[in-house]
């Protein structure tokens, strides 16, 4: 089994920031994307932002140039650097891990969500 924990949500004003980490914990032997999605009340849950092994980074629209995805393979681990940050920005934010194989040879990889942590801005 794999678990994710995230941390770093809160209340920040508008223009603030925050980082947003989350931890791949368990049997692990190489996972693909890593990436965080949210999900505002009312709304369904989109991609924010996503990071492949290599390195190759994938924004929404209305987050680039101020959010900064990044990864730290060796301990599968995800930050979600957030700047200038909106009140439309409000939302739960889930950690998501793409195609993770539990060992060599893994011909089913699955993919894990974490639990999620609020962000709020607000004044």
């Amino acid at each position: 089994q794999v678990q994710l924990v995230e941390s770093g949500g809160g209340l920040v004003q508008p223009g603030g920031s925050l980082r947003l980490s989350c931890v791949a914990s368990g049997r692990i032997f190489s996972i693909n994307a890593m990436g965080w999605y949210r999900q505002a009340p009312g709304k369904e849950r989109d991609l924010v932002a996503a990071i492949t092994t290599g390195g190759s980074t994938n924004y929404a629209d209305s987050v680039k140039g101020r959010f900064t995805i990044s990864r730290e393979n060796a301990n599968n681990t995800v930050y979600l650097q957030m700047n200038s940050l909106k009140s439309e920005d409000t939302a739960v934010y889930y950690c998501n891990v793409q195609r993770v194989r539990r060992y060599p040879g893994d011909f089913a990889p699955r993919d894990y969500w974490g639990q999620g942590t609020q962000v709020t801005v607000s004044s």
